[in-house]
């Protein structure tokens, strides 16, 4: 790591934040999702790879737009700068008031269901006791904030390859690897296209080092660097790592299990060697609540740097800490974790995050277009824009066709963010009206 004045962070820690924020809740639970409807090893192999392709391309068309636009916010500035204020404000408000903090809480409800197999604690209550624990040390200072996150995301990547070697090393009796030459039947499958909604969900979080472009060291040189790494890294851990859970457990075991990495664990080696590997599991998700802690506050502070109606939240402590920002988000995650289950969370807030990202791609071509071109270049372009847009515009599509009431609700709650929107006009003002 890297430090510009203690205050900066270089591109290994941004890195970590990208990694962090991607390997959390969805690497250790879809899979159980995924076999309810698919069965064909080469199928679900497939979900994988996709879903690295289309975060791999996402994560060159972010390195143009945050070296092209270099503050804080993510989409939020991105909208606002390329197509309208109100746009942006839109995102943001979904960051505000769903998109980090439901992040927040999926990983959390995950940790909880792990401790709670071998501990006699509530699920709820460690989920409820982590998400405060964490967002004190986010409280402090930016040095504490990225010596905690590189430590923890560490640890996760050490464990995971730990894991990936065992699986593949170690006997098996029941495997859920199945070859057939009939997996092209599964692609035309309803589940498949559901599948890859959760798997997309699981490689989200490419984009984090994207939301603090102004607390990273030579942003044009360090932002792609890191988004790119961090994202190629990650894409190949989890194919890796989904070959080696179908390589130990049959697709009986794993079926509908959100704690996959324990059943997994417990196979290889029994009831007290897997509580401890879940115990690890569920200390290293740790990692993925700390990134979106750290990076989730940065969207809300810079929106309400632009939006007097919620200026309260844009004051940083003397360490540069929007501390307001980082306890609204906490209280948020908590709601949600009280009163939601883990697949609506998930489909709820991916609906509406997955709209804003694509918006924020297709931003590329606008941009271009009306200023022209300099600067980073995203490889691929326009090709892989297409291509993420392509497969965005499906994964849309199929949510609002077979989970419609949760999609809904996302644009129910786009449609709160323009009302307020409408007051912030009628009983506040931008601060910055010539920048956005």
């Amino acid at each position: 790591m890297q430090q510009a004045g203690g205050r900066k962070i270089g591109w290994v820690s941004a890195a970590a934040i990208v990694v962090a924020n991607m390997v959390g809740t969805g690497v250790f639970t879809s899979l159980g999702l995924q076999l309810q409807g698919l069965s064909s090893t080469w199928a679900i192999l497939l979900l994988w790879l996709i879903g690295g392709i289309v975060s791999l391309f996402g994560a060159f068309s972010y390195a143009e737009l945050g070296t092209k636009l270099p503050r804080s916010g993510g989409e939020y500035y991105f909208l606002s700068r390329i197509y309208h204020p109100f746009i942006g404000y839109l995102s943001g408000w979904v960051s505000l008031t769903v998109g980090f903090a439901a992040s927040v809480a999926l990983a959390a409800m995950a940790m909880g269901a792990y401790i709670e197999k071998f501990a006699p604690f509530s699920a709820q209550a460690v989920a409820t006791g982590a998400i405060v624990l964490i967002s004190m040390v986010h409280s402090v200072n930016i040095r504490q904030s990225s010596n905690f996150q590189n430590t923890f995301t560490a640890l996760k990547l050490l464990l995971i390859l730990f894991f990936i070697i065992a699986c593949f090393i170690l006997p098996t009796e029941s495997g859920a690897v199945e070859l057939s030459s009939a997996w092209h039947t599964e692609l035309s499958k309803p589940a498949f296209a559901v599948s890859l909604v959760y798997v997309i969900y699981a490689f989200s979080g490419w984009n984090a080092a994207a939301y603090i472009v102004e607390e990273i060291h030579e942003p044009a040189r360090n932002l792609p660097r890191a988004l790119i790494s961090g994202t190629l890294a990650v894409s190949l851990l989890y194919v890796l790592l989904q070959m080696a859970f179908l390589n130990q457990a049959s697709a009986a075991q794993l079926r509908g299990k959100i704690e996959v990495g324990q059943v997994v664990a417990e196979l290889m080696f029994g009831p007290a060697g897997g509580r401890l590997i879940s115990f690890f599991i569920a200390l290293f998700l740790i990692s993925s609540i700390s990134a979106m802690v750290w990076v989730g506050p940065r969207v809300v502070r810079a929106m309400a740097n632009d939006y007097s109606i919620w200026r309260f939240l844009a004051a940083d402590n003397r360490n540069g800490i929007p501390v307001k920002a980082v306890w609204l988000q906490a209280g948020i995650s908590i709601f949600m974790i009280v009163t939601s289950s883990f697949e609506q969370v998930l489909l709820y807030s991916g609906f509406v995050l997955q709209l804003f990202t694509t918006a924020a791609v297709a931003g590329i071509f606008v941009m271009r277009w009306k200023n022209g071109h300099q600067g980073y270049s995203s490889p691929g372009y326009p090709w892989v824009q297409l291509v993420f847009l392509g497969i965005s515009f499906w994964i849309l599509a199929f949510l609002l066709y077979d989970r419609p009431t949760e999609s809904l609700l996302g644009l129910a709650n786009l449609g709160l963010g323009a009302i307020s929107y409408w007051w912030s006009k009628q009983h506040g003002h931008r601060f910055d009206e010539g920048k956005a």
